[in-house]
């Protein structure tokens, strides 16, 4: 089932894609099946508690305890489940609750999407006459390239105040199995699209701000007892861990086997995880399909009990992704399990509930083998309950009552989404001031390229319907008339007739506007790439149309990973290159607004962009982030990879000229050590000093180690303008098979013409500093770390001593 879903979900994708139709691809989802309750002007339920509810039913709430408000949420769950069967209970464990009717307990869907919008993947969430669509934001690695911690937030709000108005109409639930926080190893990745990019740091700070977002209730974001924090919805941080091979050359992920150190665990793959639990109190994890170091995640009670639940404290229940119970079975074959054997592993490993039906089918049986305990179902269906408490679906939260119709696809919205699509734009090349056109002096423009009239590529995957689509032509055409030549007849671009209709356009207009790039077709779920290339003819285009236009070429790429365009980048014909991601509903508005000069890129890449040849290097299942000199595999991410590329991570060019000036900085930190703590041994290179005490654990460091500088950005230039200023740390020279360099702080700053703005910035050495060693450990080493802004553009040296 898990991979009859995921193709039919592609394939949904890709026909939309390909007829540009606003289609209505409902995944497994029917409002007779899992909305009883809708009605065609809105809802019958109110909440499970109602005790109006209860009279329709013929029972008085009165008689049942879980209902009882002066009751803890911990001790109303406890009650509900004691008084169900084994087979009521069971009947809970799936996406699909089916209720307890003689309780007066409602049925509910778990599995509802809010990627960059409220989604219709998923039975959960449907749209039809009453709410036709919802606002489709940009797809999240567009989001990113702001580099804008707020702009992650108030769209988190946006999204959640949408979802609960379709809730309050029964066209939605309450439970969002949303972000993807997987960090991008591989520029083949498929999913690209849908995460933060490439940097750990980066990939948690998002899942901080679109999490808190999403669920945060103004006003109680500091409860005293995080297990009864009310909840706007419930954000699920997703795939955990490791995951990020899709189906490349015949390797899926339904039977993938991640090789990971624990290193590269602790460093890379649980890190945005651990801060989206920790940082952002997500009520929800979801494993994935893969093995890692040979155990299927979902029944890994490491990764499950002992971290998630232990070490992190997650408020809220673990979840499958979907059939992963039956792809460990069938695929993984793991230890020849039979279901009852899976279902009662992934169990006791942590695993609250099943996306799909292994458990419904399954546990009770496994319950009567003697193979799983009952007191386990017990212990999920408590950590279920009680979120679903938090969210009001047992006793409303009355300040959303309000929300309807009104407030999805408003206004606001709709602006915001454009306002998202601008801060994501980055403008990779800019020779002579190309850009921004002027209105005065072009009047003409040829609009030329595969993506030029783009619908349903720009809004992505995991999308819901939107409430309009602004092509590139119709952002264009406010700005000057267009004369739109296709050159390519879609993204494969293998029919090379339509490049000489384009080169006779780009002749005579004012100026050119070439739009390339790859879409679902290239990069998807369960799609991994092969290069790096564009696809077909569309360098061929790119470069006969440059060759022979009248005016500026502005070449405008989409796609989620990085494209080795190292042809234009030194092509002297085309002046100035944009990616725009895939830039969501308002995404023809967005990309007019940037070449025009209404608004001013200061959007940077959150990925490297590598030269195609970087594939050829190591195949994309080998998962170690650092080189391996022995097989000749070049290291991963910028943290660790030092050969040359297209475009780095972090690159992106402004219209104006922005300058730094440090106005405060501490230089130095002394740590005192209790007799508690001890130095802890590192590896150095040969020939490298090393201190007397190289390290402390950073576990063991109990004091306040801060440290801060304060940096005055002056714009230099005669435009407004927005400079991302981003903090690396480098570690002290001489330390073995470390980190080059790794973002340890971010700031988006507006600053007028001719204007500055101050940034401060204040670090923990212990979090902001440390390294993972190869057993594992974190610890803050001693000796010079220095701290860099942007691309060196100011550094200095931070000094650790202990003593």
């Amino acid at each position: 089932m898990a991979k009859i879903l995921c193709s039919f979900i592609f394939l949904c994708a890709c026909f939309v894609l390909s007829t540009g139709a606003r289609v209505n691809h409902r995944i497994l989802s029917s409002s007779t099946l899992d909305h009883d309750d809708a009605t065609p002007t809105g809802s019958n339920f109110t909440f499970v508690c109602d005790p109006a509810r209860y009279a329709s039913l013929g029972l008085d709430v009165s008689n049942f305890a879980f209902c009882d408000t002066s009751l803890s949420y911990e001790v109303r769950a406890m009650d509900l489940v004691n008084q169900m069967t084994l087979n009521e209970k069971v009947l809970q464990l799936g996406n699909k609750a089916y209720g307890v009717p003689r309780l007066g307990l409602a049925e509910y869907q778990w599995w509802s999407e809010a990627l960059h919008g409220v989604s219709n993947v998923g039975p959960g969430t449907f749209f039809d006459d009453l709410i036709p669509g919802s606002t489709s934001f940009p797809t999240v690695i567009t989001t990113a390239a702001a580099f804008n911690e707020s702009l992650w937030k108030v769209i988190g709000q946006a999204v959640s105040t949408e979802a609960r108005a379709m809730y309050n109409l029964g066209r939605a639930g309450l439970t969002y199995w949303s972000p993807n926080i997987n960090v991008v190893r591989d520029p083949r990745w498929g999913r690209a699209i849908e995460t933060p990019g490439e940097d750990p740091y980066l990939v948690g700070r998002y899942a901080v701000n679109y999490v808190r977002g999403l669920q945060d209730v103004e006003g109680s974001e500091n409860y005293t007892d995080p297990n009864s924090r009310p909840l706007k919805v419930s954000s699920c941080c997703k795939h955990y861990a490791a995951y990020d091979v899709d189906n490349w050359k015949g390797v899926e992920r339904y039977t993938f086997d991640a090789r990971v150190s624990e290193q590269d665990m602790v460093e890379t793959f649980l890190r945005p995880f651990q801060m989206c639990v920790k940082d952002g109190d997500v009520s929800s994890v979801m494993c994935s399909y893969n093995r890692v170091n040979g155990i299927p995640t979902c029944a890994d009670p490491k990764l499950l009990n002992q971290t998630i639940r232990g070490d992190w404290d997650l408020h809220g229940y673990i979840v499958s992704d979907c059939d992963s119970l039956q792809v460990m079975v069938e695929n993984h074959k793991w230890l020849g399990d039979t279901k009852e054997d899976a279902v009662a592993q992934a169990l006791k490993a942590g695993l609250d509930l099943d996306c799909g039906a292994y458990y419904t089918e399954n546990v009770e049986a496994a319950v009567r083998q003697g193979k799983v305990r009952e007191a386990d179902i017990d212990k999920s269906l408590n950590f279920l309950y009680v979120v679903l408490m938090r969210l009001g679906f047992f006793d409303g939260i009355p300040q959303y009552n309000s929300f309807g119709k009104n407030d999805v696809c408003s206004k606001e919205n709709i602006e915001l989404a454009t306002e998202a699509a601008r801060e994501g734009a980055v403008l990779l090349k800019n020779e002579n001031d190309s850009l921004p056109l002027s209105i005065e002096k072009v009047k003409t423009l040829a609009v030329i390229g595969p993506h030029s009239n783009a619908t349903s590529a720009m809004i992505g995957n995991y999308a819901g319907i939107p409430c309009q689509i602004i092509t590139p032509i119709e952002g264009l055409s406010k700005y000057a008339k267009v004369d739109y030549q296709m050159g390519c007849s879609d993204i494969a671009c293998k029919d090379e007739s339509f490049i000489f209709p384009a080169m006779e356009s780009a002749k005579k207009a004012d100026a050119t506007i070439i739009l390339a790039g790859i879409d679902l077709s290239i990069e998807a779920e369960s799609l991994d790439r092969d290069d790096l290339l564009l696809p077909g003819y569309q360098t061929q285009l790119i470069n006969q149309v440059a060759s022979v236009s009248n005016g500026p070429v502005v070449l405008v790429l989409m796609s989620a990973g990085g494209v080795d365009i190292s042809f234009a980048k030194s092509n002297g014909d085309i002046k100035s290159i944009l990616w725009v991601g895939y830039p969501g509903e308002e995404g023809g508005n967005a990309i007019a607004d940037v070449i025009f000069g209404k608004y001013n890129p200061g959007g940077r890449l959150p990925l490297t962009w590598h030269e195609a040849d970087y594939v050829d290097m190591l195949p994309m299942t080998s998962m170690p982030l650092r080189p391996i000199d022995s097989l000749g595999y070049p290291g991963r991410t910028y943290k660790f990879f030092n050969g040359s590329t297209v475009y780095p991570f972090g690159h992106g060019l402004s219209y104006t000229q922005f300058t730094y000036k440090l106005t405060s900085t501490i230089r130095s930190l002394d740590i005192k050590l209790d007799k508690y703590q001890y130095c802890h041994d590192l590896g150095y290179k040969n020939d490298s000093f090393k201190p007397s005490c190289p390290a402390i654990r950073v576990d063991d460091s109990q004091y306040n180690d801060q440290f801060e500088f304060e940096v005055e950005v002056l714009n230099a230039g005669a435009k407004d303008g927005s400079e991302v200023v981003i903090v690396y740390a480098k570690p002290p020279e001489g330390i073995d098979a470390t980190y080059i360099k790794q973002v340890i702080g971010f700031k988006r700053v507006f600053v007028p013409a001719g204007g500055s703005e101050k940034v401060k910035f204040e670090f923990n050495a212990s979090k902001s500093l440390q390294v993972v060693d190869f057993n594992a450990y974190s610890v803050l080493p001693s000796g010079g770390h220095t701290i860099m802004l942007g691309d060196d553009i100011i550094s200095f040296s931070v000094q650790i001593r202990f003593c």
